[in-house]
């Protein structure tokens, strides 16, 4: 069990710092601190010892240079059980450091900044930080090293309990301490490989470094017999959204509340989207968020059941109390007024998650050997690249429907088939190994008339069939890719049956 005697602190998030100092000086510890750090802890009244005072030597260069020293580092690195490590600092006049607490200037924060300036992400850049961790993770056994504010309750109990702390205590903070710094050069790495970046391609680096710390784990993932958990970053997009109510989420909850965020996402006005196993049963963008979920309740109703919610504005008290009568595993929102809230943690199941906006700008998938890599599908409707290919162009309301079909069918999974008008999904075709098949399904499944609709194909039909089918169900209006070798059959069974038909030139593959 190893005593803590002297303690060096040097901390960007001062988090709970004070209460973990006073913690660690009441057990007899001898502080040693830098900066803001040592004054943030003189002004709660803790005695604290400048570095300058143990590296005989200023702080200097705006704080760049001040625990890089060999007083500082023979007294973190120095191995007890080594006579001649011990005498070396004997010799020296250097006192041994028996724990490390250092997190790291906030790298990620500045980088996340919208044109942050390179000068700006280099000063942010930690130096000494990194150094003091990994000399105290390779001197494990002797120098507890202390990252998050998340361990300090757990060290002072173990402190206060025995009076040291155990070896599996110190291995255990050590590949932390790793883990952390690893982290911080993969995120420094992967921030400035994007300056001076200019094409498209560029987006996708050299080496892929997937990192995330691990935000909670789960009882299982897909199915009870396989192990999951969920990693990301803390308020960013559903895994770094807040939990405000609900059981544990599970790993297809996840899925869900993330297609469902994103399908509500796509669209201005109050928009809501109702996913079942990551597709759209329904989807409705309304002058009334209450108006937006009823019709994209009416669209599936029975598919709704059990479904995940995505709302793109803060949830009011109207639509709560709508959303209430139908059993929903989970909601993903930006926000909840007090009253929604009231009347939806009155569901004691419910899972409710606020989540901000943001997109990443990669999609990464594994598979077996490797990982894919693509920039994220943020293609939108544009009428000026929209070509008219049949006789007879969309009307008006038409081309409404055409632009909100379109939208919905980016995130249905292929074959995907969307019968939709303005505003409001009518039913949806989803999955099928062929595209005709997905429109007979759209049909089949439809609870609401599709007589007058109109239709969105994320691919080009190979065949007339899908648009004759879908013509046959009532549909009149027609919006897709384009690009078959077929097109021009396509083309002509739209005019002989009087339908209007637009090609987008671009395609929404969502596998």
């Amino acid at each position: 069990m190893a005593q803590i005697r002297r303690v060096l602190l040097s901390v960007t998030d001062k988090t709970g710092l004070s209460d973990f100092a006073r913690g660690l000086a009441s057990q007899g510890a001898a502080l040693i601190s830098t900066g803001g750090t040592a004054k943030l802890l003189r002004d709660a009244g803790i005695v604290v010892t400048d570095v300058s005072e143990v590296t005989k030597f200023p702080e200097m260069m705006d704080g760049r240079v001040k625990t890089l020293h060999p007083n500082v580092a023979a007294g973190i690195l120095a191995m007890r059980a080594k006579p001649e490590h011990m005498s070396a600092l004997a010799e020296h006049g250097i006192e041994a450091i028996d724990m490390v607490v250092v997190n790291l200037y906030r790298f990620e924060d500045v980088a996340a900044k919208e044109g942050a300036p390179l000068e700006e992400l280099i000063e942010n850049i930690d130096i000494g930080g990194p150094t003091m961790i990994r000399a105290a993770a390779k001197n494990w056994q002797d120098v507890a090293v202390v990252t998050s504010p998340e361990d300090y309750d757990a060290i002072l109990q173990e402190l206060q309990s025995t009076g040291g702390l155990s070896k599996e205590t110190h291995w255990k903070l050590a590949l932390k301490a790793f883990q952390t710094t690893a982290a911080y050069d993969t995120a420094i790495s992967a921030r400035l490989s994007r300056e001076g970046a200019t094409a498209p391609a560029e987006i996708l680096p050299g080496e892929l470094n997937i990192r995330a710390s691990k935000l909670m784990g789960l009882r299982y993932g897909e199915n009870p017999h396989q192990q999951a958990a969920l990693y990301g970053k803390r308020g960013r997009g559903v895994a770094g959204g807040e939990q405000l109510h609900g059981k544990e989420l599970s790993y297809n909850n996840l899925v869900d509340l993330d297609a469902a965020w994103q399908l509500a996402s796509e669209f201005e006005d109050p928009a809501v989207a109702i996913i079942k196993h990551t597709n759209p049963a329904g989807c409705a963008e309304q002058t009334t968020l209450v108006e937006a979920y009823r019709q994209a309740l009416a669209c599936d109703p029975v598919s709704a059941y059990g479904g995940v919610i995505g709302i793109n504005r803060e949830v009011d008290g109207e639509t709560a109390t709508e959303i209430a009568k139908l059993f929903v595993e989970a909601i993903a929102a930006p926000a909840y007024s007090a009253e929604a809230l009231a009347i939806l943690t009155a569901k004691r199941n419910l899972r409710l998650m606020r989540v901000a906006a943001g997109i990443d700008p990669l999609v990464v998938k594994s598979i077996s050997g490797g990982f894919l890599a693509q920039t994220s599908d943020q293609g939108k409707f544009d009428l000026a690249t929209t070509i008219v290919k049949s006789k007879r162009p969309p009307t008006e309301d038409e081309w409404a429907a055409l632009k909100f079909g379109w939208a919905v069918a980016k995130h249905v999974k292929s074959n995907a088939i969307v019968y939709a008008r303005a505003g409001q999904t009518l039913s949806v075709g989803a999955g099928q190994m062929s595209r005709v098949d997905s429109v007979k399904l759209g049909a089949m499944k439809a609870v609401l008339p599709l007589k007058g609709s109109v239709v969105a194909s994320d691919a080009f039909f190979p065949f007339a069939d899908g648009l004759e089918e879908a013509a046959k169900n009532g549909a009149t209006a027609f919006i897709e890719p384009g690009g078959s070798v077929r097109d021009q059959d396509v083309i002509e069974a739209a005019d002989r049956l009087g339908v209007a038909l637009v090609f987008t030139g671009v395609r929404h593959f969502r596998h």
